[in-house]
């Protein structure tokens, strides 16, 4: 720009120029700066033939991010998403079906994330309307009511919504309700229910304007629900209230190999101590430990050849039979460095469930060295961890990597990326946007980690057959939310649960549903 800055010389304080316009003088210059040096033409042919993330890939730093790591689970089949925003379901039941398959000895499983979809939809379209009916006297240009009308039945969620739903409605295997055309490919049937929602939303402040009493206004929210279900079953078709299930356990040959499915310090394997816990908790439930019948069936229901079979069970009934663990034995912890949240308190984000009459999301914020040493703790004792993260920072998707060494836009632009955790928070520079799997770390010989690796579900082709590896650095800066056992938490965490909850704001720079 013209510089037009003038000093007083009283104060010696420097005024802004006056001329606020980019003026042709201005572009000259910036144009010369560029053309003059050798380092910008050669950034500009690689980044306009390539891309940004092409040009700014540094091998040193792929060659410096090896995909080793001594402590590592034997996951199952990578899964995907494709075009709907369900990462965070996919992750949540990424997380118990490792703990199904080493509890059961299977060789693989998935259970339905469609199933869990068709309940979010109907759940989150009544709490949309029960929000507008808690909110009929408020603008509907208020900052409230525009996050509550944001996006009434939008994919994006967290843990603690997979845990409400579960809870309420149970899981079933993939087989007994496989994905649909709408729950790979979502945007257009969430469309046209956010748009039916949101009139339905017009219609009950209209009447309440007009005098209507509360007893109306709910008739047509129930009338309004009715569409709600029409629409989604037509979507994804009805949901099974009982199914068959049959599932063939490895053969004794297998039985050492499953049960030792943490692998750790250069091949060394931990035995992973969710098989005896299940068992543990299988002969302690009756529903999980059927009686023989007529001799044929070992105590976990299992007849001798090693099959599974259930001629009818309901979503509830195989939950708690067949997952080891309940989704209500974990919590989620948060690591956002800001003023405005100080660490070792919980906090609650106001309109923030998907199924009405559960608390709100809650996590617990906590330094990073605690939150790292969670992850490295949970890993170590045989089980995975659900996280949330910002995965367009530093992200090569075809080369499955997170990494600021790798990903060197600096270099490329000749710039200083500006912001620590805390500020980049503040700023909606880096939101929590995407939920994935912590299935294995590198530890250095102190015991420190220094690479993730990453389970995705975006599918085989992307990453390394569907995985990531994250160094720690890119850890620390961008992984906001991570869900661990209440009984692997550190003393001074597990204290802090049972203190009260700091209300926030749902437009607060914290977390954002992910998707």
């Amino acid at each position: 720009m013209t510089d037009d800055t003038n000093t007083n010389p009283d104060t010696n304080a420097t005024t802004a120029p006056s001329n606020t316009t980019v003026t042709p003088d201005d572009i000259s210059r910036y144009s010369l700066a560029f053309e003059s040096d050798r380092a910008n033409r050669v950034a500009a042919n690689a980044a306009v033939s390539n891309g940004v993330l092409a040009a700014a890939t540094s091998y040193r730093g792929v060659r410096d991010l090896p995909r080793d790591f001594n402590v590592q689970l034997k996951q199952g089949s990578i899964t995907n998403q494709r075009r709907s925003g369900r990462c965070w379901m996919f992750a949540s039941l990424n997380t118990l079906r490792y703990e199904v398959m080493h509890r059961w000895n299977l060789d693989d499983f998935e259970f339905s994330e469609n199933y869990l979809f068709f309940w979010d939809k109907i759940e989150k379209a009544n709490v949309y309307l029960e929000n507008v009916l808690a909110t009929l006297d408020e603008p509907t240009d208020s900052r409230t009511f525009e996050v509550i009308n944001e996006g009434p039945v939008d994919d994006g969620g967290w843990w603690q919504m997979f845990v409400n739903l579960a809870d309420k409605y149970g899981l079933v295997p993939k087989s007994a309700y496989p994905e649909s055309a709408n729950s790979m490919d979502s945007d257009a049937f969430v469309q046209y229910l956010n748009t039916v929602l949101r009139g339905f939303a017009a219609r009950l402040r209209e009447a309440h304007a007009q005098g209507a009493d509360m007893a109306r206004l709910r008739q047509m929210k129930d009338d309004d629900m009715a569409v709600v279900y029409r629409m989604t079953a037509i979507a994804l078709g009805e949901p099974p209230t009982h199914f068959e299930f049959t599932a063939r356990t490895k053969g004794d040959a297998d039985d050492g190999e499953a049960a030792e499915d943490v692998e750790k310090n250069g091949g060394e394997k931990k035995a992973d101590d969710s098989a005896d816990a299940g068992a543990d908790a299988a002969s302690a439930d009756d529903s999980a430990a059927p009686a023989p019948k007529d001799g044929t069936e070992n105590y976990d229901g299992t007849d001798r050849s090693g099959i599974i079979h259930e001629e009818s069970i309901t979503p509830l009934e195989f939950m708690h039979k067949y997952v080891p663990v309940s989704p209500d034995d974990f919590v989620t912890l948060c690591n956002a460095p800001m003023d405005r949240t100080p660490f070792g308190k919980r906090y609650a984000i106001k309109w923030s469930t998907n199924v009405a009459g559960t608390e709100q999301m809650t996590f617990v914020n906590v330094p990073m060295d605690t939150l790292r040493d969670a992850a490295v703790r949970q890993l170590e004792a045989g089980h995975p961890l659900w996280f949330a993260c910002d995965c367009m920072q530093f992200a090569l998707r075809g080369k499955g990597i997170f990494d600021p060494a790798t990903v060197r836009v600096d270099e490329l632009f000749g710039i200083e990326l500006p912001y620590e955790k805390g500020e980049a928070i503040e700023y909606g520079d880096a939101p929590s946007n995407h939920a994935m799997t912590l299935t294995g770390v590198n530890l250095d010989a102190d015991g420190r980690p220094n690479r993730w690796k990453v389970e995705n579900s975006w599918g085989k082709t992307a990453g390394e057959d569907g995985y990531f590896v994250a160094s720690n650095d890119w850890f620390d800066r961008y992984v906001t939310e991570l869900v661990v056992r209440t009984d692997l938490l550190d003393d001074a965490t597990r204290a802090i649960l049972g203190t009260p909850v700091v209300e926030v704001e749902p437009w607060e720079p914290l977390t954002r549903p992910c998707e």
